[in-house]
């Protein structure tokens, strides 16, 4: 540290003798002091106006630049997460929600999403009580299906970028934490009712989490990739029988 601050007092010290050489020759030349020191008050009055523009204002936009580039690269990985784990997951517990047509009314729309209906579907999901009928769900298959995905959700978490995205970050370790739950019971048959009630919680915790980032995720996809929005759309986990393929 001491070696760099004095490496860095040197070349300051030596651009203010420079400076001051460059005066002094100018005077020698010219015999103008008046001149001089007219254009040294310019500069030095001009000094404040570019700490403003260049420390303040470029840096400001360079940081809202790269905050940007942060966040593309986030949603990418948002993208990939949906499409190894999230898709599917969201799929396998939304179908035991006893209100599954309410959220279906609501979020299995076509192509034709506006702002508007973006902000609907957050507010209404917001006032939705996301339930989970651990009865209708396959507890052993999806205990396989979570620890068969468990390197990539590893993976994921240490991805440093996250630390930009609190809510995603909720969701990966709200469903880490199912799958972990899941693993650590060797029967899946005959679970007492408290720990189903428990295992239950926590698949609504993911389910809800899930569902906001999905809603966050396809209008980020409406705004900046409207041919993935077309696929995610004909994807769409809560539609019935949902396919790719583009039939009209």
């Amino acid at each position: 540290m001491r070696r760099e601050i004095g490496w860095q007092v040197r070349i300051g010290a030596a651009l203010v003798v420079l400076s001051a050489v460059l005066y002094l020759t100018h005077y020698l030349i010219f015999r103008d002091l008046h001149h001089i020191f007219i254009y040294l008050l310019g500069d030095v009055a001009f000094v404040p106006l570019e700490v403003l523009l260049v420390t303040l204002v470029m840096h400001e936009l360079l940081k809202v630049r790269e905050r940007k580039n942060r966040m593309e690269k986030l949603n990418m990985i948002i993208g990939v997460f949906f499409s190894e784990v999230g898709r599917e997951l969201l799929t396998r517990l939304s179908n035991a929600d006893p209100k599954l047509k309410e959220v279906r009314s609501k979020l299995a729309k076509g192509h034709d999403w506006s702002e508007i209906d973006f902000k609907e579907a957050v507010d209404q999901m917001m006032g939705h009580r996301f339930h989970v009928d651990i009865n209708l769900i396959d507890l052993k298959d999806l205990r396989r299906f979570l620890m068969g995905n468990r390197e990539f959700l590893v993976r994921l978490l240490e991805n440093p970028s996250l630390m930009e995205h609190e809510t995603f970050t909720d969701l990966l370790w709200a469903v880490f934490h199912l799958d972990e739950e899941l693993e650590h019971r060797d029967e899946m048959d005959g679970l007492p009712e408290p720990d189903l009630k428990h295992l239950a919680g926590d698949m609504e915790r993911a389910y809800k989490l899930l569902v906001h980032q999905w809603l966050s995720y396809m209008k980020h996809l409406k705004e900046s990739y409207p041919y993935l929005f077309s696929l995610a759309m004909r994807t769409n986990p809560f539609i019935e029988e949902s396919s790719a393929v583009i039939s009209r």
